[in-house]
């Protein structure tokens, strides 16, 4: 069947209308936002539908996607597209400062970002009318229902690309079922991270004809820039010293990885631990951790480098999280130690390290099982086991070497799925090359 023929329903009636009236409202809130992170006036019109500039010629192609992770994992699709298609522009939409200034420092050709529109009937017009989209693919979860219907009602072909839902959305739309229906059948195509969220949205009412389960598109997103300079200092600060970074830590992980720190200090006395917690604002709360528990600190946000004497280096900087995988060959990947759900494991992947990782991984369950299933990957549950598992990489360089190079092989493994991923998208979208 194809897209657009359910019903609206009385729900989705009342959300347009509710958005309409509540526009003024949500632009205060999103434009109070922006403005305290330094957006331009111009930029933060955005969100009101007012482009900040021209529509290029040609095929344009829109994705959109809501955070930092959604919108950096769709960066590698779009350049593979762009050299694929050589006529197609690119529009990539975000609604945050901090996905627009790093999806800033890695546009590929001939793609521009803009913050996405309120979800409301204006702003989402005045967007449409000035883009003119070809297609939308929408990334992960992003169900902005106003956004979905008007670019249908337009004729715009939608896709759902690396689809996700949690247990708490699929309860809440399993309530509103002939809503959950309609907002689907926008779609013509929806691709899926797995076959838990494939069959979730076929419980919920997607057409199974257009649902296909794909992989997880942040298994396949582009290296992370690396500063050579930064990279160079921090090898010639460290002067061959032995090193491991726990990366993207949240509250109540560093206390773990800290004790791990300590019990390693005792085989490993000239050891540094690369410390980079996932909002480097906590900077000052784990200084405080570190002292607690009797280890010397530098802290990178004062453009301090580690010496002899440091312990700890606290990496609490933004966008350097690539010149870190490069500098470190043993990394443990934070936001698993507790119900978080786990953090990207193929950026480190990319650099060759090995990855040790908590269980709390359901965000990258697929990808953290094939890791640990190559020999590339370790699950710990503890202090103990953290420190045993980085010991042995430090003790055993032949363990660490199989690991790193298990690791590179299963990035090459994941690239090769782009292109089907791309082919399916062609295909469904109506993108072929002119």
């Amino acid at each position: 069947m194809p897209p657009g023929r359910v019903a609206p329903t009385a729900l989705f009636r009342f959300y347009r209308a509710a958005t309409g009236l509540a526009a003024p409202l949500a632009w205060q809130v999103v434009s109070r936002k922006l403005r305290r992170h330094d957006v331009p006036p111009i930029r933060m019109q955005e969100r009101l539908g007012n482009a900040s500039q021209p529509r290029p010629a040609g095929r344009l192609i829109w994705f959109h996607a809501a955070s930092v992770g959604e919108s950096l994992s769709v960066l590698t699709l779009i350049a593979r597209m762009g050299a694929r298609m050589e006529d197609a522009h690119f529009l990539i939409t975000s609604g945050t400062a901090t996905s627009a200034r790093l999806i800033a420092q890695r546009l590929p050709p001939r793609c521009v970002h803009q913050f996405a529109p309120l979800d409301a009937p204006g702003p989402v017009a005045r967007f449409l009318d000035h883009w003119r989209p070809d297609a939308g693919i929408f990334v992960e979860s992003e169900l902005w229902p106003v956004m979905l219907t008007s670019a249908r009602a337009r004729g715009i072909p939608l896709a759902l690309l690396n689809a996700r839902l949690s247990r708490k959305s699929v309860a809440g739309w399993r309530k509103r079922p002939r809503t959950a229906r309609f907002i689907l059948d926008q779609f013509t195509l929806m691709l899926t991270q797995n076959s838990e969220t494939a069959e979730n949205l076929r419980a919920i009412g997607a057409d199974p004809v257009r649902l296909h389960v794909g992989t997880n598109l942040k298994a396949m997103s582009a290296p992370l820039p690396v500063d050579a300079e930064a990279l160079a200092a921090l090898q010639t600060a460290l002067d061959r010293r032995a090193h491991w970074l726990a990366s993207s830590t949240h509250e109540g992980e560093e206390e773990i990885v800290l004790a791990a720190h300590s019990e390693l200090l005792r085989e490993h006395p000239g050891l540094c631990l690369l410390l980079m917690p996932r909002h480097p604002e906590r900077g000052d709360a784990v200084e405080a951790l570190i002292a607690a528990a009797g280890l010397t600190c530098a802290r990178r946000s004062r453009n301090a480098l580690p010496d002899a004497g440091t312990q700890v280096y606290l990496a609490d900087t933004l966008g350097e999280t690539g010149t870190f995988y490069a500098l470190c060959p043993r990394v443990f990947m934070g936001g698993s130690l507790r119900e978080i759900g786990g953090h990207n494991p193929f950026e480190p992947a990319q650099a060759g390290a090995a990855v040790a990782s908590g269980p709390h991984v359901a965000n990258f369950a697929e990808t953290y099982a094939d890791l640990a299933d190559c020999g590339a990957a370790i699950i710990v549950d503890d202090t103990s086991a953290l420190a045993v598992a980085v010991g042995n990489w430090l003790t055993h360089p032949a363990v660490l070497g199989r690991a790193g190079q298990a690791a590179q092989d299963f990035v090459a493994a994941r690239e090769q799925q782009l292109d089907g991923v791309i082919d399916m998208l062609c295909d469904a979208l109506d993108l072929q090359s002119t």
